[in-house]
């Protein structure tokens, strides 16, 4: 069985949040990212950094799991970003129409400059 996918939340901004995510992301971990968006949210953060460059791999059950979070974010009022991703993964992104509901950008930085900016 492969070992589950870590998340992590940071606050590194007032009203961001970044969830580091380490490891597979498929269905199996849903529970564990539904949470670290809980943890992220419960310090009112309108701007979720998702930070993919520990990821070692994605399935088709983890990108199901990118739209519940999307659905989640959105009920909340929430924009969220994509960071870390390799071209492969951007692609795929692109393919599913995912980039056009979650911003990419290379760094946690310049999506927080961005969401930022975009007013709310």
């Amino acid at each position: 069985m492969a070992s589950a996918a870590r998340m992590d939340v940071t606050h590194p901004a007032p009203g961001a949040a970044a969830i580091t995510i380490a490891g597979d992301v498929t269905a199996a971990c849903e529970d564990d990212l539904m949470a670290a968006h809980e943890s992220a949210s419960d310090r009112g953060a309108k701007l979720i950094v998702l930070d993919f460059s520990g990821m070692a791999y994605m399935n088709s059950g983890g990108i199901g799991m990118l739209v519940t979070l999307l659905v989640r974010g959105q009920r909340r009022q929430q924009r969220i970003a994509a960071v870390g991703l390799t071209d492969h993964y951007r692609q795929i992104f692109e393919l599913t129409r995912l980039d056009e509901a979650i911003a990419l950008h290379d760094d946690t930085e310049s999506a927080i400059r961005a969401l930022s900016t975009q007013g709310g």
